[in-house]
C-alpha cells in the first residue's frame, strides 16, 4: 500500500454506516474491495448514478460515490457535465483508475479521446484517486497531475482442489474484438507456433463463439488447435487447467484475468502495453505497441519461454485473504475520510 494511504479506523459517520454508490456495480473487483460494513446504495446495472437527474434527486441518500474507470460505456456518460454535477452537489467522489487510453502523442481513436476527456473531468473532481500499480500511478501523475494511492488487486477466484492442470497446455483467452486488441487469427497463429515449438498444444477459450473468428474456427476444424466456448462463470476453471494463459488485454489496462491465473496457479503471457508485469512476477511479456498492434514473433517466443518453466503454485490463500483485508481497510479509511469532510463542510 502507498505510504499516503489514510490511517484505518471505524467505518462510521455520525449517522451510522457509510453509504457508498459504486459505478460500475456488477464486477468482481468492485465486490472484492468493498469493506464488509459498507452499505451499498442502489446496486443496479446499469448504474443510475451515471444519470445527472438521478444524482440531483438522490444526492442525500449517499455518502460517497466510487467510480471505477474501465468501461467505455461509463466513460461515455461520466464526462464534464456529470463531474460538474457531482461538484455542485458536494458529493464526495473516489475514483479508481483501471484503464488509461493512449496519450495524445501516440494518437487516439474517437473512443479513446472520449475516455481521456472522461478522465480529465473525473480526476479533477475526485477527492481521492486510487489505482493498482506504481506504473499507472506514475502515468496518472504525469498526464493528469494527480497523486494516486496504489492498492493491490485482490483475489477474485478460489482454485478447485480437485482440478489438475495439463503440462504444455497453452490457453488463448479471446475477448470481444476491439481496436486496441490484436486480431484473433493473428493471436492464434502466433500462440500456436509457440505452443508447438515448446512441445505443447493450444486451446482457444471464448465465452462467445463469435469472438473466435474464421481463422480460429478453420484451425480448429483442421485439428491444429482446440476451441472451447464456455460460460463466463467457468473461466477460473478453464484457466486452472492450463500451464500457460495468453491474455490479449486492451492497451493501458490492469487485468482481472491475470489475478484469476495467480489465484489458480497458471503462468501468464501478457502484452507490454499495460502494467501486467507489475501485477505479478509470473508474467512473460510479448510486444504490442500503443495501438495494440501485435509483434507475432514476440508472442511466439514468449509462449515458448513460459512453457520452459514449471507451473506456478496457486496463490497462498491465507496471504490472499490478508491482502484483500488490507485493501478493504484502505477503502474504509478513504470512505471515512471523504464522508467526514462532507459532514464538516
Amino acid at each position: 500500500m502507498s505510504a499516503e494511504s489514510p490511517s484505518p479506523g471505524p467505518l462510521q459517520t455520525e449517522g451510522g454506516l457509510i453509504r457508498v454508490a459504486t459505478i460500475a456495480h456488477d464486477h468482481a473487483y468492485v465486490a472484492a474491495v468493498l469493506p464488509p460494513n459498507t452499505v451499498r446504495v442502489d446496486p443496479s446495472t446499469p448504474s443510475p448514478w451515471l444519470d445527472v437527474t438521478h444524482l440531483e434527486a438522490h444526492a442525500d441518500e449517499v455518502d460517497v460515490l466510487h467510480l471505477h474507470t474501465a468501461d467505455p460505456g461509463v466513460a461515455a456518460l461520466a464526462g464534464q457535465c456529470w463531474a460538474e454535477t457531482v461538484r455542485r452537489l458536494g458529493l464526495p467522489l473516489v475514483v479508481t483508475v483501471h484503464r488509461l487510453p493512449p496519450s495524445a502523442a501516440r494518437g487516439r481513436s474517437a473512443v479513446e479521446a472520449r475516455h481521456d476527456a472522461h478522465l480529465e473531468a473525473v480526476l479533477s473532481t475526485a477527492e481521492v484517486v486510487l489505482t493498482l500499480t506504481p506504473g499507472a500511478a506514475d502515468e496518472i501523475a504525469d498526464r493528469f497531475g494527480r497523486t494516486a494511492i496504489v492498492v493491490a488487486h485482490p483475489s477474485v477466484a478460489v482454485p478447485d482442489a480437485d482440478l489438475g492442470a495439463e503440462r504444455g497446455l497453452v490457453g488463448l483467452r479471446l475477448r470481444p474484438p476491439a481496436p486496441d486488441v490484436p486480431d484473433a487469427g493473428a493471436l492464434a497463429r502466433a500462440a500456436l507456433s509457440g505452443a508447438v515449438s515448446g512441445g505443447g498444444r493450444l486451446r482457444v477459450l471464448a465465452d462467445d463463439a463469435r469472438h473466435a473468428g474464421p481463422v480460429v474456427r478453420r484451425l480448429a476444424d483442421r485439428g491444429e488447435l482446440e476451441l472451447v466456448v464456455h460460460a463466463p462463470d467457468d473461466l477460473p476453471m478453464q484457466l486452472q487447467e492450463l500451464h500457460v494463459a495468453v491474455l490479449p488485454e486492451p492497451v493501458g489496462t490492469h487485468s482481472r484475468d491475470l489475478e484469476i491465473c495467480r489465484d489458480v496457479g497458471t503462468r501468464v503471457v501478457a502484452p507490454t502495453s499495460g502494467w501486467f508485469a507489475e501485477q505479478w512476477s509470473e508474467v512473460v511479456s510479448y510486444a504490442t505497441d500503443g495501438r495494440g498492434r501485435l509483434d507475432a514473433l514476440s508472442l511466439t517466443g514468449a509462449v515458448e519461454v513460459a512453457l520452459t518453466g514449471p507451473m506456478p503454485r496457486p496463490a497462498d490463500r491465507v496471504w490472499r485473504e490478508e491482502q484483500r483485508a488490507a485493501v478493504q481497510q484502505v477503502h474504509a479509511a478513504v470512505y471515512r475520510q471523504v464522508a467526514a469532510d462532507r459532514v464538516r463542510a
